[in-house]
Formats: C-alpha cells, sequence, structure tokens
C-alpha cells in the first residue's frame, strides 16, 4: 500500500517559509540541507504519537506557481483546533484566502490558502455543528 510518509513544500525564501509555517502551526525545522545536497529543513509537525506525517521545506527548483493558475501538485490540508484564529495567523503572516472557508455539513469547516511562497495550503477544523 502506498501510504503518504513525507510530503516536500518548494519554497523561495526559506526563511519567510519557516516563520510562516512554524508561527501558523507551531512546526519546528532542522537543518538536512548536507543531506540534500540544497537549502532543505526537515518539518516536525507535531507530536510521532499522533496522527500525521512530518515532511520538509526545499529550495524552489523553478519559477513559482502563477497565481490563478490550476493545482498541478499535491494540496496538504492540516487539522486545525480553532479555524477562524489559525486564519488570522495565515493572514497575519501574509497569506492570502484562495478558497473561503465552507462547511462541510456535519463534518467540519475547510478553507485554502496561499502561503508565503505562492503554495496553495488547506486547514479544516473538525466540527459536527458545521452547516
Amino acid at each position: 500500500m502506498g501510504r503518504l510518509v513525507h510530503f516536500e513544500i518548494h519554497v523561495d525564501d526559506m526563511e519567510r517559509a519557516k516563520k510562516f509555517y512554524g508561527e501558523v502551526f507551531g512546526w519546528t525545522f532542522e537543518d538536512w540541507s548536507e543531506y540534500a545536497g540544497m537549502p532543505y529543513y526537515g518539518a516536525v509537525t507535531g507530536d510521532a504519537n499522533e496522527p500525521g506525517i512530518n515532511g520538509a521545506l526545499m529550495k524552489r527548483q523553478g519559477p513559482p506557481p502563477e497565481p490563478g493558475q490550476a493545482m498541478n501538485g499535491f494540496s496538504c490540508t492540516m487539522g486545525v483546533e480553532d479555524y477562524d484564529s489559525t486564519e488570522t495567523k495565515i493572514l497575519n503572516l501574509g497569506g492570502k484566502v484562495a478558497l473561503p472557508k465552507y462547511a462541510l455539513p456535519g463534518m467540519a469547516w475547510q478553507g485554502y490558502y496561499m502561503d508565503t511562497e505562492g503554495n496553495i495550503i488547506g486547514i479544516h477544523q473538525p466540527d459536527e455543528n458545521a452547516k
């Protein structure tokens, strides 16, 4: 079975991206550049005993996606406890709304944002009262 075990977010400005993901989601980073042969920071996204995966920020190797272009890769969605406060952090740190908050009725709140590097990310807050 091909279970997802790692992700990579392509970035133009490593420090800006580390600040964004660190402050919005509480991620920490480990410098793995020596192993990768390029700027590459492992992202620790949470407690290893809880569901989820870790990944990395890596230096973008080509031009960033154009605003408004169709998605040409994976979109990662992060589980959050408080949708509205997470959205505020995203916007205050330079992110932009890509698809506003909407209800997955009886299940959750969902929405998508453009990070500081032009990538689309999602946030998801479970809420059985969402409608």
